[in-house]
């Protein structure tokens, strides 16, 4: 039987609106279960306080429970490689940071890619990394350090937790703008790096402001730049690296959600919408102050566009550096 055409085009357009329907209810049901935030990190860092943080928070906005699991390996490649292969439905999602963006040239076998398996659903929060440098250290400041260090090409060293690590890129990065050659010293974790400059083992090294900051105030190191494009709220008498001698440069920590490719636009969509609440409500904002941390505000089209800008950034300085993944 054919049908009048005022009809026929009327259950067309009713057809067509189908599948923006289906989103909107797809969006407003989401979560209906459990969602699981991986951590490729080990519990009780300051990367698992603040996807913690962030699981109570969506967890009391969304009405239905978030929980962070915990996988670490392989420098947060076991986590990520399992939300990769993980169903994209919002329900397993993965909480990241520069060490994976690093990781895209730093590990270039791995069994995944950031910007092919992943979707950008929102950065969290960004910290700054203090320099500083043992005592015995001839310079008092970043001018003073890269004037060192170029009188001494490879005599100076630093320390870090590991390579590809944020404290590992963030002096590769210093070495590289500065252009002096000073030798890397990698560890196993940052406590061992931490508790050798304290020894004077090691010369120098890049760390977590909130956790250097009692032994830069106790006089057992001295705290050069922070690595941040402004000073920190934490170490505010001590300059950026940028303002103290070696212009541009930056540095941070930061954090941030991905789900997997094809995960449904209106569930990033919800997710994007409260992380940004999140990141701009007070408590959060004060919780994160402690760590030195500053929330991160951006849309997904934002976001995705400063993933693609990280991976390039720590693409050359891993290039240039010869860096190579820990065997």
């Amino acid at each position: 039987m054919k049908l009048p055409r005022r009809k026929f085009l009327h259950l067309a357009a009713g057809a067509a609106a189908l599948p923006a329907v289906s989103r909107i209810a797809r969006a407003q049901s989401y979560p209906s279960r459990t969602v699981r935030i991986v951590v490729g990190f080990p519990a009780g860092q300051a990367i698992d306080i603040s996807a913690r943080l962030m699981a109570e928070w969506l967890q009391q906005r969304l009405g239905q429970s978030f929980i962070v699991e915990n996988r670490p390996g392989a420098a947060a490649n076991v986590a990520t490689e399992m939300v990769a292969r993980s169903p994209a439905d919002g329900y397993t999602l993965l909480l990241m940071s520069n060490a994976h963006t690093v990781n895209e040239t730093l590990v270039p076998n791995k069994p995944y890619d950031l910007e092919r398996d992943f979707v950008a659903v929102a950065p969290i929060n960004s910290s700054d990394l203090v320099l500083v440098a043992h005592p015995r250290v001839a310079a008092s400041n970043v001018k003073d350090l890269v004037k060192l260090a170029k009188e001494h090409p490879g005599k100076l060293n630093y320390a870090s937790s590991g390579t590809g690590t944020p404290y590992h890129m963030a002096g590769e990065l210093f070495k590289s703008m500065s252009d002096t050659k000073i030798v890397h010293i990698p560890y196993k974790g940052s406590s061992g790096a931490r508790t050798d400059i304290l020894g004077g083992q090691v010369q120098m090294m890049f760390d977590a402001i909130t956790t250097m900051a009692p032994n830069v105030e106790a006089g057992k190191v001295r705290a050069l730049g922070t690595s941040g494009k402004a000073r920190s709220s934490v170490l505010p008498n001590v300059p950026t690296i940028s303002e103290a001698g070696v212009p541009g440069y930056e540095a941070t920590i930061w954090l941030g959600i991905m789900a997997p490719k094809g995960t449904p636009r209106a569930v990033v969509d919800r997710l994007n919408a409260e992380i940004r609440k999140a990141v701009n409500a007070p408590e959060l904002k004060a919780e994160w102050e402690k760590q030195g941390a500053v929330g991160m505000d951006m849309s997904p089209e934002d976001f995705d566009k400063y993933l693609r800008q990280d991976i390039e950034k720590w693409a050359k300085i891993v290039k240039i550096s010869g860096a190579q993944q820990d065997r």
